[in-house]
């Protein structure tokens, strides 16, 4: 059962994870930016390859805008460090082992496929601005045309 949802005009639920290369990232710590803090289920998976290619293809114009590009899963960080790697990725993914933070921003729940139930990460995505309010969210995201849509909807927040 996923927890409590996190809410447009909310307070971002804060988290401290590690990174790729076992460094601790907060979101405490980088206030002051915007950021697009998206889940996914699995490193190296189709779905979760392309959205990842996508958003880096896409980092430099978040950059000029101020944002940052998080991306978390339940993987490791042995897993993340070779998951960028392989697809010469510039984002930062961070390992969510435990799905405590998963679980905050309610992207940890039921999902059904193919007719059948099951317990996974819900791909969703959380724009946050630089106060640490979330200004917008996708839940149950399709892959396709996210990061456009996502840069899309920064550039208006920011007009």
């Amino acid at each position: 059962m996923a927890a409590k949802k996190t809410t447009v005009g909310g307070e971002a639920p804060l988290f401290t994870l590690p990174d790729a290369d076992g460094k601790t990232v907060s979101l405490a710590g980088l206030r002051g930016s915007w950021i697009v803090l998206y889940f996914y289920p699995r490193d190296n998976t189709s779905g979760c390859t392309t959205e990842a290619i996508d958003f880096t293809a896409k980092a430099a114009e978040f950059k000029k805008l101020g944002a940052i590009v998080i991306g978390i899963s339940p993987d490791s960080c042995a897993s993340h460090q070779k998951f960028m790697i392989k697809h010469d990725l510039g984002i930062t993914l961070l390992s969510d082992a435990d799905k405590k933070t998963l679980k905050q921003y309610g992207a940890w729940g039921t999902k059904i496929m193919y007719g059948r139930e099951s317990q996974g990460v819900v791909r969703s995505t959380f724009l946050i601005d630089p106060r640490g309010v979330i200004r917008h969210a996708w839940d149950k995201v399709r892959v396709a045309g996210h990061a456009d849509d996502v840069l899309k909807t920064l550039r208006n927040l920011r007009t």
